[in-house]
């Protein structure tokens, strides 16, 4: 079954406490550490469109692609009357297609993840196309450690109107976490309505990921810890890693 579409009405809700507004700090801060100024950006991965909202308020053009019309829908309800009013694209990341180039792309909150490992190299190469030469990619993954911890793991989350239960399992090969999502949404009622949907991130290391970037035209690659500008501490559970095009 698609992943986002029972839980894309409620994913905002759902994550409340993602800091969007630090996501574009860091982005921000690692554009001064490279030089860089870019204008026109690439939101891969958007979701529901925070972070393009964000980043659009802060004076950047945003191009926004997304795989979910579910979460893309959303997406374009949150940007509008922005100016300008951000591109939104219902595209995968192995799919990319955009009509030029752009001065940086970022994907946040593990959306590299969700790529198997035999696309990560489709997909640098797409961006190598259309991120234009000296532009900057910058994405995050949740690390090895994170994901295997996850394993077995059952999670609720309640709410006023809707309560979500996911369990992980983690799969050796591919190296995966698989989790089922039972997402069941109140009616006017009382009653629920269950949705049920599964996703999968697959476990990418640094090293694996700086090789991939490097052999699809990507240079002066950095590794970072979650939304600093250091490098990753011991069983860190997050890490971005940023590289300029070549």
């Amino acid at each position: 079954m698609d992943a986002y579409v029972s839980l894309a009405p409620y994913y905002d809700e759902l994550t409340g406490d993602v800091p969007y507004g630090s996501f574009a700090d860091f982005y921000e801060a690692v554009f001064r550490m490279y030089g860089a100024s870019p204008k026109l950006l690439l939101d891969l991965a958007c979701g529901t469109g925070t972070l393009t909202a964000e980043l659009t308020r802060r004076g950047y053009e945003l191009i926004a692609a997304d795989v979910s019309p579910d979460m893309l829908s959303i997406a374009r309800e949150k940007a509008a009357g922005l100016e300008p009013e951000p591109v939104f694209l219902n595209q995968s990341m192995e799919e990319l297609d955009l009509y030029g180039t752009v001065d940086a792309a970022v994907c946040s909150l593990d959306g590299v993840n969700y790529l198997p490992p035999e696309s990560l190299g489709g997909v640098f190469e797409r961006l190598r196309l259309f991120v234009a030469p000296g532009g900057l990619f910058i994405f995050d993954v949740n690390t090895p450690e994170k994901l295997r911890s996850l394993d077995g793991q059952v999670f609720l989350d309640e709410r006023e109107d809707v309560y979500c239960v996911w369990r992980a399992e983690l799969t050796d090969e591919p190296r995966a976490l698989v989790y089922g999502m039972d997402v069941f949404a109140k009616r006017p009622d009382g009653t629920y309505d269950r949705g049920w949907e599964e996703h999968v991130e697959y476990i990418h290391t640094a090293e694996e990921l700086k090789r991939e970037l490097s052999a699809h035209g990507f240079e002066d690659i950095r590794v970072f810890g979650e939304l600093r500008l250091e490098p990753p501490e011991e069983n860190e559970q997050r890490i971005f890693i940023a590289a300029r095009r070549g």
